[in-house]
């Protein structure tokens, strides 16, 4: 019972923490273009090179988490149907 106790507690402690950070920051580095909004290539010489913007963050180099976009998708459905 204890072990179950403990793990039911761990499971809330890191609930509650995505939450707090979803809150505090919304938006998280891109995952293809690592936050630069530009895919990075390399010359013949191996010098780095800004490439074109980057296809999945249209060039803003920041993407919404998954929890702000669930909380954003809540409270459109909850105004709309509030109306």
């Amino acid at each position: 019972m204890t072990l179950a106790l403990a793990a039911s507690a761990l499971i809330l402690l890191f609930t509650l923490g995505y939450v707090a950070l979803c809150a505090a920051n919304p938006f998280a580095a891109c995952r293809k273009c690592r936050g630069f909004g530009f895919l990075v290539k390399t010359t013949r010489r191996g010098k780095a090179k800004r490439g074109r913007d980057c296809r999945r963050c249209k060039g803003h180099g920041a993407r919404i988490r998954i929890g702000r976009h669930l909380w954003n998708l809540w409270r459109r459905t909850y105004s709309a149907g509030t109306r």
